[in-house]
Parts: C-alpha cells; structure tokens; sequence
C-alpha cells in the first residue's frame, strides 16, 4: 500500500524525480569508472613486465629508470658501459641478461636495440611470452621487429624498408642503413606494442662514424661479431634463486667500476603508485563531491514537493496514518530514487566500459578487468543509499511536522 503510493506520487512529479535519479545514476558511475579505470591501470603497468628480478641503469631515479626502460617513458641519463654488463652477467647467481639500448625513433614510435634472447626473455601478464603474429626475429644486421600498433599505425608489412631517426622526435634520419621488417608481433597490449625492435649490433652500425648530415662511413659493411657494443641504455636481468636478489641488487648498487642502479620492477611499482596516490586521491574526492552534490539535488527535489504535498498528507492522516508514516513515506521514497540511480549508475557504467574495452586497450593499452563490482564498489553504493537516507530524515521530518499542524484544508 506505502509502496504504491510512493509510486504514483513519484509519477505525478515524473521530471523531477527522474532528472534526480539520472543524476544520482551519472555521479554513481563516475566514482565506479574512476575505481574500474584506476584498477585496470595498476594492472596494465603491473602486468608490463613479469619474471624479470632487476631491471639495471645507470643511477638515477628508481621510478624513471623503469618509465624509460620499460614504459618507454622519459630519457635514460646516461648509459652504462659493456664491461660492467659482462661484470654482471658472469655474476654466479645471474640466470640471464638482456641488454637494452634506447635513443633512436621512427616517427613517434621509439627503437630498442636489445638482443634475440628478448624474445624468449621477456614476459609479461603473469609470464606470458611475446609471440610473432608474422615473420621472424631479427636475424641479419639491418633486420626489425616491429609491435602491432606500429604495423597497424603506418600499415607495415612484411619486406617494407624503414629508416631510423636519431634521437627522439628528430628529423635527422639514418637513411644510409634502411632496415627490413622480418617480423610483426602479436598484441600485448604492453608499450613494446608501439616499439620498434632491432639488434644491439645494427645499432652500433648505425651510430658508428655517424655524423649528422654526412651519415655514416662508406666502404664494406662490417660482419654483425664485429660491432659489439660499447655501452648500453639498460639491461633486464633475471637471478637463479629468490634468495639471492638483494645481494645482487646491493652489489650493483655498489659496482666501483662506475655508478649503476638496480631496481625490482614490483617495490618500483609501488613507488609510483606512492607518487600518483595524490591525483588518484584528489580525482576521488572529486568524483565524491559530485555523488554529493546529486544527493543534494534529490533533496531539494523531496524538500520542494512538500508545501505541495501538504494537501496529499493531509488525506494521508484523515484516513488513520499516522505521523511516522507520512515521515517513512519520504524517508522511503528518497532509498527508491537512491536505489534506482545506483542500479542505473553500476549497470550502465559497467556496461559502456565493457563494450569501449577493446578501444581503450587498442589506443591506451589499459585492459580494464570487468569483474562486476567489488568489495569496495559495493561499499560505495551501500555508502550512497544510507547517505541517501541521511539526508532525506530533513525533509521527512518537514513533512513529519506539517502533518501534524494540518487538516484537510491547506492554510495560507
């Protein structure tokens, strides 16, 4: 009986009520999309790079040695020598060593000269291995592997030849040493997707005698044993037993032989979460003030109809209900517009980021988990109706009193 009348009141004042339920419903959403996208971010980053126990630098930052090593993100300071890449690798606990030179582009996409054990090497979301869509792994000195948004991008294919630029976003081209694409990754939805890979010793062929405007030397083509590098940007490394990362991580902190830093790609991770914890703050409380300022508004939507449902009341007690009834009448019927503005709100946040997940993870390369709402997104909902019924206790007890002070006729 309680219910149908709300019902029908709620249908006579159908704009307002539902303009306050939309409302609701677009706050909801956006605190849910904020959590959902900020979750599927940590694991995109998260997910990058697994199975790899120390990624090396020349000292600097933890955080930026892993933004430009791995995020492609920023510029290395400086790089580090070979011989203090063979010190490591001879250490008895190292397992493996994949040496990394960054600094050339081709166009807005960065090259990485890095060695073929990368490709077994490297992995990423949970130990997943970087697999070929088409082609092959570098094998000849002027040979690329290029990431499915760089073929997708510039519609490469197998056989293209393509020039790399020195330094980043320069126009300052190695065009004497064009390269062949002999390989398309699969998609990892990683940044090795906008990469363009190449061999640690066609980057040393590019660079070596290279001068701006003049390009490199001419005469025979050096054999590919013949350009070992003499320095390298980073390398990823991965220790046989667990127990021996830290005493690794320390020696190469304190290498003599120059300034070296090693990091464990996870601790960094949640140093940069540490750094961004301000914004993500900052854009929830946001996204808070914004589901308050929609309670607000139903408020004052129930707090309106009162003077025009002095009339509506009246009858209410001249038929026996009583003054608590009148006041959960109110009290109710704000819980029915919450309600209804969280179920639109989850439903319609979570069905739009389900259907715009390949997009997001196609141009940003963010997977957002879809696993329904979670402890803390029930928590938020369960937040917003006892808020909801908070603040409707004001205008129930508005209505509370005025049923009490009228009869049938309305006073003037």
């Amino acid at each position: 009986m309680l219910t149908r009348l709300i019902l029908s009141s709620m249908r006579a004042r159908a704009l307002t009520v539902v303009l306050a339920i939309l409302t609701i419903a677009f706050s909801v959403g956006l605190v849910l999309a904020v959590n959902v996208v900020r979750d599927g971010t940590k694991a995109s980053f998260a997910n990058t790079i697994s199975n790899t126990d120390l990624i090396v630098g020349a000292r600097s930052g933890s955080v930026q040695l892993m933004l430009y090593t791995i995020f492609q993100i920023g510029n290395p300071t400086n790089n580090i020598s070979w011989d203090s890449m063979e010190a490591i690798a001879a250490r008895p606990e190292v397992d493996w060593l994949v040496p990394i030179s960054l600094g050339d582009s081709h166009g807005e996409f960065r090259v990485m000269g890095t060695s073929v054990a990368f490709f077994d090497r490297y992995r990423y979301r949970g130990g997943q291995s970087i697999g070929l869509h088409q082609g092959a792994a570098f094998t000849d000195l002027y040979h690329a592997v290029v990431g499915s948004d760089v073929a997708a991008t510039l519609n490469y294919e197998l056989g293209q030849e393509i020039v790399v630029s020195h330094g980043l976003a320069s126009f300052i081209d190695h065009d004497d040493r064009p390269f062949e694409i002999t390989g398309i990754l699969e998609r990892t939805g990683t940044p090795l997707d906008r990469a363009v890979l190449i061999s640690l010793e066609s980057m040393e062929a590019i660079h070596r005698g290279w001068r701006p405007g003049a390009g490199s030397p001419t005469g025979p083509e050096p054999a590919m044993a013949e350009l070992q590098p003499k320095e390298v940007t980073a390398a990823l490394v991965g220790i046989g037993s667990r127990l021996d990362i830290f005493n690794v991580q320390r020696w190469i902190n304190t290498y003599p032989g120059e300034p070296l830093l090693a990091v464990l790609p996870g601790l960094t991770l949640q140093e940069l979460w540490q750094f961004i914890g301000v914004a993500e703050d900052a854009l929830r409380a946001v996204s808070l003030m914004v589901v308050g300022a929609a309670l607000l508004g139903m408020i004052a939507v129930i707090f309106s109809g009162v003077n025009e449902r002095r009339r509506e009341m009246a009858i209410l007690r001249a038929m026996g209900a009583r003054p608590g009834v009148v006041f959960g009448l109110l009290l109710l019927e704000a819980m029915i517009m919450a309600g209804a503005g969280c179920l639109i709100g989850a439903v319609g946040t979570y069905g739009l980021l389900y259907a715009a997940r390949p997009l997001i993870d196609a141009h940003f390369g963010i997977w957002l988990p879809m696993q329904g709402p979670g402890p803390e997104e029930l928590k938020l909902l369960g937040g917003v109706m006892a808020a909801a019924g908070l603040a409707s206790i004001f205008p129930a007890a508005r209505a509370y009193q005025l049923s009490l002070a009228d009869g049938l006729s309305i006073k003037n």
